[in-house]
């Protein structure tokens, strides 16, 4: 018999995996929308741009209706939205209906990080919570790492739009299994206050809550840098084969992502959550570092970057868990859908700045302005635990 909290880990996993699975469908239908439709790059870009931007933009707001009316029901319509966009990405005669259906997409998609958050802070037990989000990023990587090569397989077997209507039809199980077991999905505890609270706003724009999407966001610009451009500078500064370059990528995430497990198992185990955060970072940084400065092997290459993804992996549950517990009782959706908002728009800012510096032929400067970052984003993460603990202390006088 499956315990109550796995089967609340399996689906709110489940529609995380989604989420992500259904973002990166899109990149290999490039080939085959420019073929069908005659479009250029830059316009193709845009269903990305429009699915991950409509998300980053909805998060907050929907975070607000999530903290108003509940979850559960967001959760449920969310995700069938995601998922019959996608899937009527199939039946598309004409190419602004699919960045119509990437836009609809990314308003399903705004849902999961508020809901997900809340119904986790809800019905998982306290001593298992670090587990349960690490379980949660972990789906959500996951869904990365299978998106291209489902869908470019579904291809090869029925063709772009048999393929787009099939992964979109697969949502339609998952809505239906987390509507039928929607009773055991608890919602975040509200809490009355007696005396004056902030407003919505107000909580968003205090400072804690601002150093924390600062954290986030640098966090993903540090990460984006890297995957974007690793393996064309690990080839042209390293001078490393560009299979062991990718191998080095294909490192890197899969500590990052064997990484977000690990620290959902400290987490649970440690209250001294901002130390090892520290640490975790650092050490990330460190490491880095040592493959832009250091003359490695490849072998040695292959390993370091691997150890700085499962230390930037690991970090990642500690600091959800510092949201969590920074976040007011009853808030947990607008918090983390302002928070999380920093993680699409970190995603977007460092390749092109980073690719400026590649064409001025200053390759070799990507690595260490990715230690920099990940550095800077200690001192908000630190500065945000501080004002965090300050603004309790306030509160309980």
């Amino acid at each position: 018999m499956i315990s109550r909290s796995a089967r609340v880990n399996l689906l709110i996993g489940t529609g995380h995996f989604l989420s992500h699975f259904y973002l990166l469908v899109l990149p290999p239908m490039f080939l085959q929308w420019q073929a069908q439709f005659g479009v250029s790059y830059a316009e193709l870009g845009l269903s990305i741009a429009l699915m991950s931007g409509v998300t980053a933009v909805l998060q907050t707001p929907v975070g607000f209706l999530v903290d108003r009316h509940g979850a559960r029901r967001f959760l449920i319509g969310g995700t069938l939205i995601m998922s019959l966009a996608i899937g009527a990405m199939g039946f598309a005669t004409a190419f602004w209906q699919i960045l119509v259906l990437a836009a609809i997409s990314g308003i399903g998609n705004s849902v999961i990080h508020p809901a997900d958050y809340a119904i986790l802070s809800g019905s998982v037990d306290k001593d298992r919570m670090g587990r349960a989000f690490a379980l949660h990023t972990f789906s959500g990587n996951l869904g990365f790492a299978l998106g291209p090569p489902v869908i470019v397989a579904l291809t090869a077997a029925m063709g772009w739009r048999g393929a787009m209507i099939a992964v979109g039809a697969v949502g339609m199980p998952v809505v239906a299994t987390i509507f039928l077991q929607s009773r055991i999905l608890v919602d975040q505890v509200h809490v009355t206050h007696a005396g004056p609270v902030l407003s919505g706003r107000d909580l968003l724009m205090t400072k804690p809550m601002l150093l924390f999407f600062s954290f986030f966001l640098l966090g993903s610009m540090a990460g984006a840098g890297v995957q974007a451009w690793v393996v064309t500078v690990l080839h042209e500064v390293k001078g490393l084969d560009l299979a062991i370059a990718s191998m080095a990528l294909t490192g890197y995430m899969a500590g990052n992502t064997g990484g977000v497990l690990l620290g959902g198992w400290v987490a649970d185990r440690s209250k001294r959550l901002a130390t090892i955060t520290a640490a975790l970072v650092v050490g990330s940084a460190a490491l880095t570092l040592a493959v832009a400065l250091l003359p490695l092997g490849a072998a040695a290459t292959l390993i370091v970057l691997f150890l700085a993804g499962l230390g930037l992996g690991a970090s990642r549950t500690p600091r959800d868990i510092m949201v969590k517990d920074a976040a007011p009782p009853g808030q947990i959706g607008k918090v983390f859908g302002f928070v999380s908002a920093g993680l699409p728009l970190g995603s977007a800012l460092t390749p092109v700045p980073f690719g400026f510096l590649i064409d001025h032929g200053h390759p070799e400067m990507v690595l260490v302005l990715v230690a920099v970052i990940l550095l800077a984003s200690l001192l908000c993460m630190g500065s945000a635990r501080g004002a965090a603990a300050q603004a309790s202390a306030v509160a309980a006088e």
